[in-house]
């Protein structure tokens, strides 16, 4: 049985996050997740991804954020349990939870934070009769190394975040970038669309709207898509690529969660965002975008925030009519780091490899 203050289930940027601000307040910390290795989707999905939204870094690359996070909280020396699911939630006589994982492994505590991101997920993809014939032969659903690309045609079909930055991405990597979207707005940031539309007039990023991928060509390899054109007249025509990547988000599932007890709304898990970010069964939180309350927000960002919070809730339940004094680090320090770097014991060094 492992027992610890505060249970993470995810060890996505949030989950991470959440190690370090509970260590401020003496608490330990364990994660469960079920990819092998910390960091989430910024990990598995995207590492070489830039993010451009977290405060101080004008740009950082998913999987170097993750490094980041690990280096700032292994001075409270989490433990991992990783390559694992949360399967089951049992609740003890004496208030505490214990969880056990698909392989068996129990773990123990009096609080559950669930920062399982978007739970597990598979990539939505556009209805295309043969796509799957050319999955792993040039079709991708999710870029993890921009160097794959370099020197090669790619096209990029999606009106999101990811569409938007992995084309701006990929300007100075791929010999020609073209991004597709069904219709002339873009859902991602202005400074994205931006910087599309001044690619674009410098000749860097082809621009096809309002127009879908709907055929792909090749003989064991993608040798070109079929684009299907709506302006004035519906116009297809064959658009020659060595890579097509819809880039449509996440089909998000819960998993095992759903059936933990917990209030779901929209496949996400509803909690009490005026106060804490506890779900309905007191003991248990949700934060980051597994989340959901009015307004929410899925940045990683808001994550950080909500796990703040959550975490001088915790506190309190462990330590119910203590009062805690809030102390600025630029006052206080952390305590037990001396601005050098502390060996890291063998289960942090894993996940930080």
């Amino acid at each position: 049985m492992i027992k610890t203050d505060i249970l993470i289930i995810g060890a996505g940027p949030t989950g991470l996050f959440t190690v370090f601000e509970a260590g401020l307040l003496k608490l330990k910390c364990h994660l469960i997740d079920a990819l092998p290795q910390a960091g989430g989707q910024c990990t598995e999905l995207y590492p070489k991804k830039p993010i451009y939204d977290i405060p101080a870094y004008p740009e950082i690359l998913a999987g170097d954020l993750t490094m980041k996070l690990l280096e700032q909280c292994k001075q409270f020396e989490p433990g991992f349990t990783l390559g694992e699911r949360a399967e089951t939630i049992e609740k003890q006589e004496d208030g505490s939870f214990i969880v056990t994982t698909n392989k068996g492994t129990q773990h123990q505590a009096p609080v559950v934070a669930i920062a399982g991101g978007l739970g597990s997920f598979e990539p939505r993809k556009p209805l295309i009769h043969n796509i799957a014939d050319f999955e792993d032969k040039g079709v991708e659903y999710m870029i993890k190394d921009p160097e794959f690309y370099r020197d090669k045609k790619v096209v990029i079909a999606g009106g999101g975040d990811s569409a938007l930055d992995w084309s701006i991405f990929l300007s100075d990597i791929a010999s020609e970038v073209t991004l597709i979207h069904r219709r002339n707005e873009f859902r991602g940031h202005l400074d994205s669309v931006d910087k599309v539309q001044e690619l674009k007039n410098l000749g860097k990023i082809n621009l096809i709207t309002p127009a879908e991928v709907t055929g792909i060509v090749g003989d064991g390899a993608v040798k070109a898509v079929v684009v299907s054109q709506a302006k004035h007249i519906e116009k297809e025509f064959e658009l020659e690529c060595d890579h097509f990547i819809p880039l449509f988000g996440l089909s998000p599932k819960l998993g095992p969660i759903a059936n933990w007890g917990l209030e779901i709304e929209k496949n996400a898990i509803k909690v009490n965002n005026a106060l804490d970010y506890q779900t309905n069964i007191p003991g248990i939180f949700a934060i980051g975008d597994v989340n959901i309350y009015p307004g929410k927000l899925k940045l990683i960002l808001c994550g950080f925030h909500e796990a703040t919070l959550m975490c001088q809730a915790a506190y309190q339940i462990m330590n119910p009519g203590k009062r805690y004094v809030l102390k600025y680090t630029t006052v206080a320090g952390v305590d037990g780091f001396d601005g050098t770097r502390k060996e890291a014991p063998k289960a942090v060094v894993k996940a930080f490899d």
